[in-house]
């Protein structure tokens, strides 16, 4: 990881497309706009790629308006997780990154529009994408085909000029350092559930799927609801 580190810092893209590759699965444009968006803002912000403090206390956050490929080159790249707390997700459907300082809550915001990609996509990309992924038709040389076209076209969007993303320095509302919460033990299940994430019937404490109640959940269209006991 302390490579990773200095990769970003060195400002090597694609050293960190290499990492983003072994932690997205594989290599594709919107992993590389990713990886590009937050080194523009990381550059424009002022900010290196969180580090083992700054993760503790989230110093950095990281807000991404889509769950695409574009939230894992944001994430390898800033150091900023869903799972470290410093990755906030909006569910707003837009290709955008806003990279913000905890200390003061100055941020940058960088857009990238899609209409923008297509002179860096290779010919024939486009339509074999909608046949393989949007379709599910494709053959496996297609497949194999489709890899190779979008490999080349994320090489050549890894070096986007600034000037094709529309970037913005903001003011962010201040949002919450991560809280911790106590655990309860759920009356059906038996397994521990976060205390806010808890029901009580009949003074009981129930976990919501258990309870049969409504909760969130992140799947590839955003943010859908859910029910326990389905």
């Amino acid at each position: 990881m302390l490579n990773l580190n200095r990769l970003v810092e060195g400002r090597d893209a694609e050293g960190v497309l290499e990492y983003a590759r072994e932690f997205h699965g594989h290599v594709c444009p919107y992993l590389a706009l990713g990886i590009r968006a937050s080194l523009v803002a990381m550059e424009e912000l002022g900010v290196g790629r969180l580090d083992y403090s700054g993760s503790v206390d989230e110093s950095i956050l990281a807000i991404v308006e889509v769950n695409s490929c574009f939230a894992d080159g944001v994430q390898v790249t800033t150091g900023c997780t869903l799972g470290n707390n410093s990755l906030i997700y909006l569910d707003l459907g837009k290709t955008a990154l806003t990279l913000v300082k905890r200390s003061t809550w100055e941020g940058v915001r960088v857009y990238a529009d899609a209409e923008k990609l297509e002179k860096y996509y290779p010919p024939g990309a486009t339509e074999l994408f909608n046949k393989v992924v949007r379709e599910r038709k494709g053959t496996p040389e297609e497949k194999t085909r489709l890899w190779e076209l979008w490999e080349e076209a994320a090489h050549r969007i890894l070096h986007m000029p600034k000037d094709e993303f529309k970037v913005e320095h903001v003011n962010v509302p201040p949002i919450e350092q991560a809280p911790i919460f106590e655990s309860v033990r759920c009356s059906k299940c038996g397994e521990l559930v976060m205390e806010t994430r808890a029901v009580y019937i009949e003074g009981k404490p129930y976990c919501l799927s258990c309870a049969g109640e409504k909760f969130l959940g992140v799947v590839g269209r955003g943010i859908v609801e859910f029910k326990g006991g389905d």
